[in-house]
């Protein structure tokens, strides 16, 4: 049985000042900090002790923050990867977010999506950005380990569900797993069909104790 614990990063300081994140590095909040203590627990709750267990992350400053919760309970590094980062808004990244809403261009409803330019210098496709996680993901996978953590991006979560369970990529073009920020993916593959599950789909339940604390 292997079992995936995709994190997506908590409140970060693109959130809260209302500017494109992708490759902005921006930090998490005070707020976001106690949201990775919460998610760190979770996990250390789901996962057996004595399980094996690796944690992969994306390489920005808001992901790493939160592994870094997360190899604080499990006694494992994390292993960055940049290609866990969300998609890149090229010259949006870091301005306010109705600067890009102004120069967006939306894909079409049919025909090119995954290459779709949308209107902004130096943004990564859509088909970029997947082709990058799906090669993260075909690398985890060849990894033989029961419990598997990986942090990264709202964004990006989308592929890394698409990827686990054999979506083409071209088909990959009008996925959308939305999961909140903060949120615990778990995604799962039985020993005996090695039928792969979405088991439970951006689950913030462990949050409410960071709001109270």
């Amino acid at each position: 049985m292997r079992t995936l614990h995709v994190v997506a990063h908590p409140e970060a300081t693109h959130h809260v000042e209302k500017v494109v994140g992708g490759w902005h590095d921006s930090r998490l909040t005070p707020a976001g900090v106690r949201a990775a203590v919460s998610i760190a627990r979770e996990l250390r709750a789901r996962i057996p002790g004595g399980a094996e267990v690796e944690l992969f992350s994306s390489d920005l400053l808001r992901t790493l923050r939160t592994a870094d919760e997360v190899a604080g309970l499990f006694g494992v590094e994390p292993m960055a990867d940049r290609r866990l980062r969300e998609k890149s808004y090229g010259e949006a990244g870091g301005k306010p977010q109705e600067w890009l809403d102004r120069r967006f261009v939306p894909p079409p409803p049919v025909g090119e999506r995954m290459d779709h330019d949308e209107g902004v210098a130096g943004a990564e496709t859509k088909g970029a950005c997947a082709r990058r996680v799906y090669a993260a993901m075909d690398e985890i996978l060849e990894r033989p380990c029961e419990h598997q953590i990986i942090v990264t991006h709202g964004g990006s979560l989308t592929f890394v569900v698409a990827s686990w369970i054999r979506m083409p990529i071209e088909s990959a073009g009008y996925a959308s797993f939305r999961a909140p920020s903060g949120s615990i993916t778990t995604l799962r593959e039985d020993d005996f069909f090695h039928n792969r599950q979405v088991v439970g789909l951006g689950d913030t339940r462990h949050l409410e104790s960071a709001r109270t604390d």
